[in-house]
């Protein structure tokens, strides 16, 4: 991997670990990611559009591709093997705003989301999504902390962070809105780890 200062790249990302294997979407898994996203707990927790069916999969891949081709996010497929998606993990600046928005006071704080298929749960694939995420992220950029944004209410969600490794923040609540309703999300923090060498200019 390059270690170029911010969080994007344009080469394609594949990244391993953890018993996973993090890729790029492509268009042949328009069935899948559409399987993955209509799922009540995903419509409940995320601004993913509900119903989600192939025509919103496709309109969804494509505003993905979008927000990278202009740096504001990065969607990568949940895989054990490379193949079937099982659910997805991206990452994005870190600011209260959401994609697009700064990464903290200096740009380097990012911040992850998750979605796992509702076949493919309790198996520990979104903590260790967001683990190869993080190491990522401490390796080859210069990021200082890995956030998660997560509602009270959101225990599942919550119980990924601990399992991650990450620890609720005293930070004000950041609220967003999405699909109508605003969601008060709390933060949940996971900091460079000590020692970790710092990726060359």
């Amino acid at each position: 991997m390059d270690s170029e200062p911010g969080i994007f790249s344009s080469a394609p990302l594949r990244l391993e670990g953890h018993g996973l294997v993090l890729r790029e979407w492509d268009d042949g898994d328009i069935p899948a990611l559409a399987e993955l996203y209509e799922d009540p707990e995903i419509d409940r927790w995320t601004p993913v559009p509900s119903p989600f069916d192939e025509s919103a999969a496709l309109a969804y891949l494509a505003a993905a591709r979008k927000g990278r081709a202009e740096e504001r996010a990065v969607h990568l497929a949940v895989t054990t093997d490379g193949g079937a998606p099982l659910g997805e993990v991206l990452f994005f600046p870190g600011g209260p705003g959401g994609p697009g928005g700064p990464g903290g006071p200096d740009g380097r704080d990012v911040e992850l989301a998750y979605g796992i298929g509702s076949r493919h749960r309790r198996r520990g694939l979104a903590s260790r999504a967001v683990r190869v995420v993080g190491e990522h992220l401490y390796r080859h950029r210069a990021t200082r902390r890995v956030l998660l944004r997560i509602e009270p209410d959101n225990v599942a969600s919550a119980a990924v962070a601990r399992s991650a490794g990450f620890r609720l923040t005293e930070d004000e609540p950041v609220v967003r809105e999405a699909k109508g309703r605003e969601a008060v999300l709390r933060t949940w923090c996971h900091r460079r780890p000590p020692g970790e060498p710092r990726p060359r200019p």
